[in-house]
């Protein structure tokens, strides 16, 4: 657990479910990305300002086309939109972030399943998952290479960091090589499920529970008006208070994962953050978003500059993480 949240902390997850209604007009910061090598010093301030005060900011002018991204929500919608016994097809692989699950993500912190179902896409290990050109024409393409501009943003976003820590500029992208078998970054396609009308008071539905993530850093692409989005900054975690982060077609929300948080020994927060189901006046149609997880290779060692914790494999990491967020499946 050393280098990601303490025992107390993830104590208090478990009450993070039905608790903590309370909100704040904390702000999420915009962060303009254009020029980014005539500005990269500017850029990187502001990133990592940023990143230690709350752990979450948006990224705009990020490089990725408004297109590209809608053609990829495109993909992503019409896959899930297969029926039921197509996506068995291509059942998740356990352990290796591949393939689709529908509704077995359970958290310590609501003990019953995210209303959601996903697809998760990670190179290596993709194999026969993939659908066929006449189930979705164009998917795996069209995929691959969104999560290839996907990859470009985070590792420029990593190099700002690696400035920051004294690591070698390119430090994050060669831990992070999408050539090698070890590699595990993963995009992952969301679709959490429109609410029935019997259903829409009910407290005890969550799109998904209170959650750290596990990897380096999070680039989550969401729709206009399709909200639900909290993060609970470390600071505000004994009240409770929960901060909003509107969806914003033109930017990516970033936030700081546990892998980061460890090897920056502690000095970059991952922070719990819920997708809450919408209000009685909110839209109960279905959500959908993409989130690309930047997490390095299995076998790059993880070490802080200060030594502050033990070396770790980023395999090892991630089984420990894996083990103390998610509840066994019923």
């Amino acid at each position: 657990m050393a280098g990601s949240h303490t025992l107390n902390e993830l104590a208090k997850e478990s009450r993070m479910g039905g608790l903590g209604t309370e909100t704040t007009d904390r702000e999420i910061r915009r962060i303009d990305l254009s020029d980014f090598e005539a500005r990269r010093s500017d850029i990187t301030e502001q990133l990592w300002n940023a990143a230690v005060d709350v752990g979450f900011f948006q990224v705009y002018n990020h490089g990725i086309d408004l297109a590209d991204v809608r053609r990829a929500f495109a993909m992503s919608e019409q896959f899930f939109a297969l029926d039921s016994a197509v996506k068995a097809q291509y059942p998740l692989k356990k352990g290796f972030n591949s393939g689709w699950e529908s509704k077995t993500q359970v958290r310590p912190s609501i003990g019953v399943p995210d209303e959601k179902e996903s697809y998760q896409i990670t190179r290596p290990h993709m194999g026969d998952l993939w659908p066929t050109e006449e189930e979705l024409a164009g998917f795996r393409d069209t995929m691959l290479g969104f999560e290839a501009q996907c990859w470009d943003v985070a590792m420029r976003l990593l190099s700002c960091f690696a400035d920051k820590l004294g690591f070698e500029r390119n430090f994050f992208a060669e831990a992070h090589d999408p050539s090698v078998d070890s590699y595990q970054s993963t995009l992952r396609m969301l679709h959490y499920f429109a609410i029935p009308e019997h259903l829409r008071g009910d407290l005890g539905l969550w799109r998904a529970g209170a959650h750290t993530d596990f990897d380096c850093l999070t680039l989550l692409f969401q729709q206009e008006g399709q909200g639900g989005l909290q993060v609970l900054p470390g600071k505000e975690m004994d009240a409770q208070e929960w901060t909003p982060i509107e969806p914003s077609e033109d930017a990516i929300t970033c936030n700081i994962g546990d892998m980061l948080m460890r090897w920056s020994d502690d000095r970059l927060p991952s922070n719990f953050h819920r997708v809450k189901n919408p209000g009685p006046d909110g839209d109960h149609g279905a959500r959908y978003s993409l989130a690309f997880f930047a997490q390095a290779n299995r076998d790059v060692v993880i070490s802080g500059p200060a030594g502050k914790y033990p070396d770790i494999t980023a395999e090892d990491y991630l089984y420990q993480r894996v083990n103390a967020n998610f509840a066994k499946e019923k």
